[in-house]
């Protein structure tokens, strides 16, 4: 199994996004019984919650499913199980690489880090924008490249 794990801040807009597209990519490519996707947030504050109605609404529009999402924490032992962990922002890399310490198998980095010659380096949080069209459209290009980067790699 190749598991991967989505973080952002509160885990109820970006890494949900994130979680449910890639689910849907690995899908549809015939890769649900060998990748683990899941997701998490850096901070505590939505712990049990489910997706931002605003994530919930533009994953429905675009025919993904939500069901099943709900927020919680990422844990040290996160950096050991999972073989990628893929932070939203340059902060969430950050945190993710000081609670790994020296420790941590994952392979961390930014979800745009995976587009080739791209001028954006973050996933900006429609939490605080409201613009869930433009981060959707942004975790979607970034979730086909890190598949594709991911099946090179793991020659699946």
């Amino acid at each position: 199994m190749v598991k991967i794990l989505f973080v952002c801040l509160g885990n109820i807009c970006r890494s949900p996004m994130a979680e449910a597209i890639f689910r849907k990519k690995v899908k549809d490519q015939g890769l649900d019984k060998i990748v683990t996707i899941d997701s998490a947030g850096t901070g505590r504050w939505h712990i049990g919650n489910p997706p931002h109605e605003g994530t919930i609404e533009i994953l429905k529009q675009n025919q993904i499913d939500a069901s099943g999402l709900k927020a919680r924490q990422v844990s040290e032992d996160d950096l050991q199980s999972f073989d990628y962990v893929i932070g939203m922002d340059t902060e969430n890399v950050g945190n993710l690489r000081a609670l790994a310490g020296h420790h941590g198998k994952a392979e961390v980095a930014r979800l745009l880090d995976f587009i080739p010659n791209y001028q954006l380096a973050d996933v900006p949080d429609p939490y605080f924008t409201g613009n869930f069209e433009e981060v959707f459209d942004l975790i979607s290009d970034g979730c086909d490249h890190l598949l594709s980067y991911i099946r090179e790699k793991e020659q699946i």
